[in-house]
């Protein structure tokens, strides 16, 4: 799979957002050891605190199918909700607790997830190591687990 096609499953993904809210839907796509794709997307909740983001839905999704420790590559892509669709030119990434929830993957995994991140409309993508994104990450080593 292609990181433009991983891409584009998370803009599917996006794209069922239930953002009333905040308007802005995000999408996140997970590239599974054996090439299957894992997605979600937020869910937002009146009760602010009690929303979900695409990563940690789709993560929790992976891992209820036993399948934490096979995620390889992400891809996340948000924008504004509207009428006419997902819109927005700039490059989404992780928010922080996204960002620690990916690190208990690649840690258990031992891998250095690639986590491209772009925009709902247009080509604009940044990729980066989760590494660079959560640089002296705590997780599971930190407890003596591995």
């Amino acid at each position: 799979m292609t990181k433009h096609q991983l891409i584009a499953a998370a803009r599917d993904a996006a794209r069922n957002a239930h953002a009333p809210y905040s308007r802005c839907g995000v999408g996140a796509a997970l590239l599974m050891h054996d090439g299957s794709v894992v997605t979600g997307c937020n869910f937002e909740n009146a009760s602010y605190g009690l929303s979900l983001c695409a990563e940690t839905v789709a993560l929790a999704k992976a891992n209820s199918e036993g399948r934490l420790r096979d995620v390889v590559e992400v891809a996340v892509v948000g924008g504004t909700l509207g009428d006419s669709g997902l819109g927005g030119r700039a490059p989404v990434s992780p928010c922080g607790r996204c960002r620690q929830v990916l690190n208990e993957s690649a840690q258990l995994s031992g891998r250095d997830l690639v986590v491209h991140c772009a925009a709902a409309e247009g080509e604009a993508v940044e990729t980066y190591r989760l590494s660079e994104l959560l640089p002296h990450a705590f997780g599971p080593a930190d407890l003596g687990l591995e």
